[in-house]
């Protein structure tokens, strides 16, 4: 479940929502007026954010030029696994 709190609690309570980001490991959504403003989480949690981005984006095939059929991909994985180290 989201952690959502007002923007009053980043002035008052930053210790709180520090601990939560880095107990959770999860953003908390902070609020300004009853509507989501901004999104707060720990450093480690937004290096994972970035590393599956990266990683969606080597398996999208962005780097590859496009997409790469099932099969094609399974046979590049499979002469990968076969070569020497």
């Amino acid at each position: 479940m989201p952690m959502i709190r007002p923007i009053s609690d980043l002035r008052n309570r930053t210790d709180e929502i520090s601990r939560l980001c880095h107990e959770q490991g999860e953003p908390v959504f902070v609020t300004k007026n009853g509507k989501g403003d901004l999104v707060v989480m720990s450093q480690a949690a937004y290096e994972r954010l970035e590393a599956r981005l990266d990683l969606y984006a080597l398996l999208d095939g962005s780097d590859a030029g496009g997409v790469i059929p099932h099969e094609a991909m399974i046979s590049r994985l499979r002469a990968r696994l076969k070569r020497p180290r």
